[in-house]
């Protein structure tokens, strides 16, 4: 309209940066930070996050390039968080269960300049470093992170021959000035999948939308100034499902946390007087099946949030019998984490515990954060009708849906088709527009012409008192196509048979849905607690068909 003008008063790229140096303000002296003996607050984080980015600057990083970090959740990946952006570079934070080929592989691919090293992972960045070197690819410039807990058993003196991350720190000029974004759309960080599917793709966040899904970080997690948020989600993973900003907003603390064991929840929560923390399901159920001597009371009511993969609804009863109060969000690294939340209604409050958790468990609607989320049918892009039957593919579009895929234009214009992300992942729509996930594209059994719900099948296995964890995968077959597979591990002391477990699901399950198959071992994850269904599937199809041998009868 006229009289309109757009300037640097009314309009400046949005940035997380932005609530690290207003926390620093606002929360001065009050703790950031909590890593066993160490406690830093938000002035002394700023100080240390703005010392880093000088310090990288004098090294030679520029605006755009990619800066690496290979470490568990400690002060310093933390301060990664802001520090590499307000040198104006890209944070690229790797799974710390990557070997050393994995590793190769995404330097080179992320062209990374630099990269961060937890002492505890060295030998996996030095056996990149040999890879790429008989490869002739250059090298990054590696920081090593000694352990900052000197009152750890396993404090270390940094190893000699590299650049040390304290001793970098204090190259760095406090008055060093900010490079902020010059377009909000600038990348802030790439984050590898986690390749449960396929080979990890990079996926570009920009400064707009980590600002956006950190506001809607605070608001889906209930966080109020000031919270005590406990680090069990990997900062690696979607950045911390961009809570590594988030709590920063609000000036909350960070209790940080190299291993994550149900002990060591339930000791710092108590100790710290936790009011937030996140996890998937794996982790639930850890606590939940923790060793009473293990346990500690809450000393308040803790808000979970948890994702990366549906939630069994007795693991979420569980939880809420324990005193936790789980939210549910849902979303892919494409969406910066969480692209949608359950959100309650009072009337479902007069609902029985186990319907209550049964609801808890669905996908439910966007955040306020996401523009538009929908189940469409892939071809016609015609949504689904809300009948929670008709199955569609779970899709996305808004502010915080990722920039593309590195250096893969086709990747991304497939995951852009028709003006919306495709998630890969199948749902239904119910009638109220919460939607639910039934499973993967590529999970889904079809057995004998009849679509099986791995999600379904595996939420009953984990009703069974006796097991701990449990996934479905189809077992190639020449009669029915495929029929389920069932890996299971039972909890300690437990030793139900495979004809009791296949029972228990046919008296829950049309029969055509149970298992055929019980396989008992430990499930292969990953680091955010994904199983890793690929490996489980080649498991499945080394076997060979079921029917061989019989003619089975559903």
């Amino acid at each position: 309209m006229e009289g309109s003008i757009k300037c640097s008063a009314n309009y400046i790229p949005l940035s997380p940066i932005s609530f690290l140096e207003r926390s620093a303000i606002v929360y001065r002296d009050r703790p950031s930070v909590v890593y066993g003996s160490i406690i830093y607050t938000w002035r002394e984080t700023l100080e240390r996050c703005t010392r880093l980015a000088s310090a990288l600057s004098q090294l030679g990083i520029s605006r755009g390039d990619v800066v690496a970090a290979l470490a568990p959740n400690i002060p310093a990946m933390y301060e990664l968080h802001f520090g590499v952006p307000m040198a104006g570079a890209v944070l690229c934070t790797l799974n710390v269960r990557h070997d050393s080929q994995m590793v190769s592989v995404l330097l080179k691919h992320s062209d990374a300049k630099f990269i961060f090293v937890d002492y505890q992972l060295f030998h996996v960045a030095k056996g990149a470093f040999d890879i790429l070197s008989k490869n002739r690819t250059k090298v990054p410039v590696l920081v090593l992170i000694p352990e900052s807990d000197q009152s750890s058993p396993e404090f270390c003196n940094p190893i000699s021959g590299n650049l040390e991350y304290e001793s970098l720190l204090g190259r760095g000029k406090l008055d060093f000035e900010i490079r902020r974004p010059k377009d909000e759309w600038d990348p802030i960080s790439l984050n590898y999948t986690s390749g449960t599917t396929s080979s990890p793709k990079g996926v570009i966040y920009s400064h707009r939308g980590a600002y956006l899904n950190s506001f809607a970080a605070v608001l889906l997690n209930e966080m109020p100034s000031m919270p005590v948020y406990l680090w069990c989600v990997p900062m690696f993973h979607c950045n911390g499902w961009c809570l590594t900003w988030a709590v920063a907003a609000q000036g909350g603390t960070n209790i940080c946390q190299r291993n994550v064991t149900a002990k060591g929840i339930f000791s710092c929560i108590s100790q710290h007087n936790v009011t937030h923390m996140g996890g998937a399901p794996t982790i639930l159920n850890m606590i939940v099946n923790a060793p009473e001597n293990e346990r500690r009371p809450l000393p308040g009511k803790v808000i979970v949030m948890t994702g990366a993969a549906p939630p069994p609804a007795q693991v979420l009863f569980k939880m809420e019998e324990l005193g936790f109060n789980v939210t549910h969000a849902y979303g892919l690294t494409e969406t910066y984490g969480p692209g949608t939340v359950c959100s309650w209604k009072p009337e479902w409050d007069s609902l029985p515990p186990v319907e209550q958790a049964k609801i808890k468990s669905r996908q439910g609607l966007q955040h306020l954060g996401m523009e538009e989320l929908d189940v469409k049918d892939p071809v016609t892009m015609k949504s689904v009708p809300s009948d929670a039957k008709t199955m569609g593919e779970v899709m996305f579009r808004g502010n915080t849906v990722m920039n593309g895929y590195l250096k893969d234009h086709q990747a991304t214009r497939d995951a852009f088709k028709g003006g919306w992300f495709h998630s890969g992942d199948l749902g239904v729509k119910h009638s109220d527009g919460y939607i639910e996930l039934k499973d993967r594209s590529k999970d889904i059994i079809i057995s004998g012409g009849e679509n099986i719900s791995t999600i379904e099948v595996e939420s009953v296995l984990f009703s069974h008192p006796d097991i701990l964890e449990a996934a479905i995968v189809g077992r190639p077959d020449e009669y029915w196509g495929e029929t389920p597979c069932a890996f299971v591990k039972l909890k300690d002391g437990c030793k139900t048979g495979t004809e009791e477990i296949i029972k228990f699901c046919k008296d829950r399950l049309p029969h055509y849905m149970a298992p055929r198959t019980v396989v008992f071992e430990d499930l292969p994850k990953t680091s955010t607690g994904k199983v890793q269904k690929f490996v489980l599937r080649e498991k499945a199809k080394a076997m060979g068909s079921l029917t061989k041998n019989t003619i089975s009868k559903l």
